[in-house]
Parts: C-alpha cells; sequence; structure tokens
C-alpha cells in the first residue's frame, strides 16, 4: 500500500512513492515493467530494459518471475542490458553479476539468451574501451532502453558511477570508492577480494532511457536517498542528475524515506495533524536544534521553528515543555522486568508478576550481549526468569581459520583421548582429513561443506553459552533454534518458511513469556534481522488468538550493533552504570570469533563492543542534551503492540 502523506512539497525535486513496505513498492515496480513488456508485445516490439543487480531488485524479480509462472507474462520480447559488472571477473564466479542475473531472473524465465546483454569482465585491459563503445552502440541499435532500473549506493552511486562522475559519461571502466568496496565486502568475504574496477554505463546512458525508476529499501539508504531528491544536482552525488530527467519515478519504502522532510519534520512542510508521537518528536528537534534543554524552551524558539500551530494549540511553550518532558522523563527505568509493589501506571514495564519469564531473541549468537547485554545482566540480577533465544547457528560468521583451529583440537583431543574413551581415532582422522582438504582447496564465496558448517555453528554455540554462563542465564533456559531458512553455508539465505515460524512458535509456547525482547535493528547488511523479526511477528500472529499468555505479553524491540533508536521513538531507557558497561563488555568478549575482526563488520571498523558502548553513551548524552538525569550510558527500547 502506498503512502501518500504530503505528496506535494517544496523540498522533493524527484516525485517519490513511498510504500509501508519494500515489497509493496517491488510489487508495483513489477507490474508497472509487466504492463510496458505486455504493451509492446501487442505492438510487436521489443521492451527494452536496463536491469540492476544487488539486493534492491531482487522482489522486483521475483514478482516478475511469478508474473511469468502464474500470469503468462512472456520475455521472449524483452532485450535487456545489465548496468554494470565488476572487472575483472568470470562469469561462473559467485560474486558475478552474470551469476547473479541468471539466479534472481533470467533462469526463472523464457528470455532468449541472445537478448541478455551483460558487461564482459573477462576482457583483457586493451579491449575494454573498444568494448564499452560497442555496448553503448548496441544499445542504441535496439531502439535505446524503454526503462532503467536503478539502486542507489551508499555514496550516491547509480550503476557503478561513483562520486566525481559527469553527466554525460558513457560506459566505460571505473575505479571504485572506498565506501562501496566496504558495502561489497559482505559477497566477497573480505575486503581485500573486492576488485577495486568495474564495467559500469555511464550516467549519460542512463540518462537517455525513456523511464527511469530508482529503488531504496531499508534505513541504511535514507541519508542518500533525501540528498537525491532534496539535495543540489552535484557530481558528488550522481544519482542526483537524475532531477534533470523528465520522467523519473523514485520507489522507496517508509525506512529509506525516513530523513525526507515531509516525513521527519513535516512542520517544515505544513500544517500537521498533531498527535502525542509527533509532538514529541517535534519538541525533541526543537530542543536538539538550539542546543537548549527542555524545559527552556521559549515561545519564541518555537515560532522560530516554524512550530507555530503547534504553538497555538499546546497555548504556551511552558506547558508544551512540561508535558513532553515528563513523557520523556518517565520512559528512563531501572526495572526492565517492572519495579515489584510499585505504582505502575507510568512506568514502561508492569509491577506483576514481579518475577517474569523474559524471552530474549537473539537472530545472531551475539546479538543479545551486545545490544541489550545491559538489560539481561539487570534481569538477571532482579531474579527474573530469563530465557535466551538464539535463532540461527551464525555459522557463515566464522573465519575458515578459526574452523581449521577447532578441528585440529577436535582431532588431537580423539588421539589423545581414543583408548580412555574408546573411540574411533580412525573414522575421526578420515573426517579430520577431508575438512582439511575442503579448507585448503574453497573457492572464494564457496557454499561450506556440511561438516565444516557444523564446526562452525558449535563455536559460536560455545560462546553464546559461555556469554549467558557468564551473565547467569541458567544452562536449561540456552535455546538453539537453528532457523531453517539461514542454514545455506552461504551469505544468501532462503526465504522465510513454515518451519522457521514453528520454531519460534515452539519456543514462544515452551516458554509462555510476561515480556519478549527481540531485534528491531533492521540495519543488519545481510538482512537476518529481518527474517528473524518477521518470523516473530509471523508466530504472535497466530497465536494471538489461541494462547491465553498471549493476551499479557508485551514485546520489546531493540536495537545497537548497527544503530540505535532514535530518543524521539524511545519507549523504554535502561541506564546502565559504569561497572554495568564493563559487565556487558565481558560478556561479548566470550564470542571470541568476532574479536578483534568479524568476518562481515559492515562499514563500521570498529569492534562490536566498542560500537555498542558508543552508542549507549550517544543515548544517555542525549537525554543529558535534553534535561534529563546523566547517565554513563544507556540501553534503549520500543514496544510493538501486536495485540
Amino acid at each position: 500500500m502506498e503512502v501518500l502523506n504530503y505528496p506535494e512539497t517544496t523540498f522533493e525535486k524527484l516525485p517519490v512513492a513511498i510504500f509501508k513496505e519494500a515489497q509493496d513498492g517491488a510489487v508495483s515496480v513489477a507490474q508497472e515493467i509487466a504492463r510496458l513488456i505486455r504493451a509492446k508485445q501487442k505492438k510487436g516490439e521489443n521492451a527494452v530494459l536496463g536491469l540492476a543487480t544487488g539486493s534492491s531488485p531482487i522482489d522486483v524479480y521475483k514478482e516478475l518471475i511469478r508474473l511469468h509462472k502464474h500470469e503468462n507474462l512472456s520475455f521472449e520480447n524483452v532485450i535487456t542490458f545489465n548496468l554494470d559488472e565488476y572487472y575483472p571477473m568470470q562469469p561462473d564466479e559467485l560474486q558475478s553479476y552474470v551469476c547473479f542475473m541468471h539466479e534472481q531472473l533470467f533462469r526463472h524465465v523464457d528470455i532468449r539468451p541472445e537478448n541478455i546483454n551483460i558487461p564482459d569482465g573477462r576482457l583483457p585491459i586493451e579491449r575494454v574501451k573498444e568494448y564499452c563503445q560497442a555496448y553503448e552502440q548496441k544499445i542504441e541499435d535496439c531502439g535505446g532502453l524503454d526503462l532503467q532500473l536503478l539502486g542507489i549506493g551508499r555514496t550516491g552511486h547509480i550503476g557503478f558511477n561513483e562520486p566525481g562522475s559527469a553527466s554525460t559519461s558513457t560506459t566505460r571502466l571505473v575505479k571504485l570508492d572506498p565506501l562501496t568496496i566496504t558495502d561489497a565486502a559482505k559477497d566477497f568475504i573480505k575486503e581485500e577480494y573486492v576488485p577495486l574496477r568495474a564495467l559500469t554505463m555511464g550516467v549519460g546512458t542512463i540518462m537517455k532511457a525513456r523511464k527511469i525508476i530508482l529503488l531504496a529499501w531499508g534505513e541504511g539508504k535514507a541519508t542518500i536517498l533525501k540528498e537525491t531528491v532534496e539535495g543540489k544536482i552535484s557530481d558528488e552525488v550522481p544519482a542526483s542528475f537524475l532531477q534533470q530527467h523528465p520522467n523519473v519515478r523514485v520507489v522507496v519504502d517508509e525506512w529509506a524515506a525516513g530523513e525526507l522532510t515531509r516525513i521527519k519534520t513535516p512542520w517544515l512542510v505544513g500544517m500537521c495533524a498533531w498527535d502525542d508521537a509527533l509532538i514529541r518528536r517535534a519538541v525533541i528537534w526543537l530542543s536538539l536544534k538550539t542546543q537548549k534543554p527542555i524545559l527552556k524552551l521559549t515561545d519564541e524558539d518555537y515560532k522560530d521553528g516554524s512550530l507555530n500551530d503547534l504553538l497555538l494549540e499546546a497555548g504556551s511553550a511552558y506547558s508544551l515543555n512540561i508535558t513532553v518532558f515528563n513523557a520523556i522523563q518517565r520512559t528512563i527505568t531501572g526495572w526492565p522486568g517492572g519495579k515489584p509493589n510499585s505504582d505502575d501506571s507510568k512506568r514502561p514495564e508492569r509491577a506483576e508478576p514481579a518475577v517474569k519469564r523474559s524471552l530474549i531473541f537473539s537472530p545472531h549468537p551475539d546479538d543479545d550481549v551486545i545490544s541489550m547485554g545491559g538489560t539481561l545482566l539487570r534481569l538477571v540480577d532482579q531474579g527474573h526468569d530469563v530465557h535466551v533465544a538464539y535463532q540461527t547457528s551464525g555459522n557463515i560468521a566464522v573465519f575458515d581459520d578459526d574452523a581449521r583451529r577447532f578441528a585440529d583440537f577436535a582431532y588431537g583431543f580423539a588421539s589423545d583421548f581414543s583408548k580412555k574413551l574408546d573411540m574411533n581415532v580412525d573414522k575421526m582422522r578420515a573426517e579430520y582429513e577431508e575438512i582439511v582438504a575442503f579448507l585448503n582447496h574453497k573457492k572464494l564465496g564457496e557454499e561450506d561443506s556440511p561438516a565444516v558448517q557444523d564446526i562452525k555453528a558449535l563455536i559460536r554455540k560455545g560462546e553464546a553459552a559461555a556469554a549467558c554462563r557468564y551473565c547467569g542465564v541458567r544452562e536449561a533456559n540456552v535455546h538453539f533454534m537453528n532457523m531453517p531458512f539461514y542454514e545455506t553455508g552461504r551469505v544468501q539465505k532462503k526465504p522465510l518458511g513454515e518451519a522457521d515460524i514453528q520454531a519460534v512458535v515452539g519456543i514462544l509456547r515452551e516458554v509462555q513469556p510476561h515480556q519478549i525482547f527481540a531485534a528491531g535493528d533492521l540495519r543488519d547488511p545481510h538482512g537476518t534481522h529481518r527474517v528473524c523479526l518477521d518470523a516473530i511477528f509471523a508466530a504472535l500472529e497466530r497465536l494471538k488468538g489461541q494462547d491465553a499468555w498471549v493476551n499479557d505479553c508485551y514485546l520489546w524491540l531493540y536495537r545497537g550493533a548497527w544503530q540505535e533508536w532514535g530518543v524521539e521513538a524511545v519507549e523504554m531507557a535502561v541506564p546502565i552504570s559504569p561497572e554495568e558497561l564493563m559487565r556487558k563488555r565481558k560478556a561479548i568478549f566470550k564470542h571470541q570469533s568476532q574479536k578483534d575482526s568479524a568476518v562481515f563488520p559492515g562499514n563500521d571498523k570498529r569492534e562490536f563492543w566498542q560500537r555498542s558502548e558508543d552508542r549507549n553513551r550517544a543515548t544517555a548524552k542525549f537525554y543529558d542534551q535534553l534535561g534529563l538525569a546523566e547517565y554513563e550510558a544507556i540501553e534503549a527500547f520500543v514496544r510493538h503492540r501486536f495485540m
């Protein structure tokens, strides 16, 4: 469903369609492409499409495949030109865009092989210029691009047109921006394996398309989307050149739209329908903008901040300040499980029952302590029945060398204790040699063998169990779910399935929690957090009409590994003392395979404990700036109301 609030603004220089979910936007785009293909078929003409790779178009391709299989959409008249390819790159390598396009679209539809065009990453360097000119000419010979599909990189690149690209640039060999290389590392395991160059259509090539659709999903794209849509045209943000095109559609979800003026600060656009949440957001924004504590804001501050209508509705800055200050102050609690024998009418959590069953879902084996380790420790210290459910094995995030090291240990243990434990060391030796041979010959990005997957999973499992022991969680309360969608041995995962949802249903029914904590950190670069959260939502949706305990269960969403909640959204803020922060750090240190350098660090080079502490301290500083009590650190939560 498309969100149409404030459809006309003076800030947006490109037409933006905002959808509640990325899936809805992707379906809308796929249907538009299908209409184009069918219209061309009726005329006996080819539909010439410019296609993109990366995560943004995947759901568009899924819907096109569905339309082909179930609604007779034929691709026989479709000619495609892909935007780019890494250089050098063999087409059969897992990271190649040839491999990507065939896996995500081409092998599922009836497109003719001769109609598929993808830049050739195998070319010797002396032939690249001539090849690029021929690629341009072939597009022209086919009548030009009817529609160009684009994603957008965090540098603002479209295709691989990095900052500095000219608006008239054509297909060529380019150097990749360091940030682009960092973002690509998740597909290549390590940054040093990412090619430094790529072949790409130019900005000028893209701008010749008769229609352009730009896709952007998720909070990670919010900042660059705002620059593209609302900023000035500049080669520093190549996507901003799209403002000069007469027929562009920008399709985004609510998360990607979060920084747009009409979404983030709608009072700067026009009149607002004020509710408590919007009022709180506006007052916090004004406090931070003026660098004044909330209780020091004046009528003049509100007027200068374009909040006249809010001031008029509230009556005075004084009453408005008091109301918002009190609401924020009530989010602060040292009792995340509820304070027993107290008036809980103004507290985030209920006083009863005094001892709660608290179920913490952790997508990866370390998200619990990284993102809410201080709160976990507090819940245990205050006597609650704390359970931790690790949703995935996290096995792909273990270095091959660690797997080899643990295989060496297992074989050494078997050899030394074979007689005492009556073990078959010959069988163990054969398994060990097979593991070593696989690791020695493993290709970049290749799926791990089942034995290696198991070893890596055991490493993560042992670390998670050690962290729970350190935090005081009973061993019987530690659950390893191994949700099937994750177990591919590769970065790319399977879609959420029935078995995944049933695994969550099972643990919920077993524990019957009074409160649930789940990861709402949707900037996770691999998408695992999103799938894990969707599984929890789906499970609760099924249970709420069947199990009575669900009616009295709170669901709290935490963040922290990749981002933190904005203060305006926080509904429970748990202060962390310096001593507790050190205990949290030591719990994180139990995850030794993630220490010093993680397999998938994302774009943040700090270790997980460092980024976690910095975010917790930053949240505390925001509260301090607003005029609230000063704390060492704060872990923040938002309540999701599913009933």
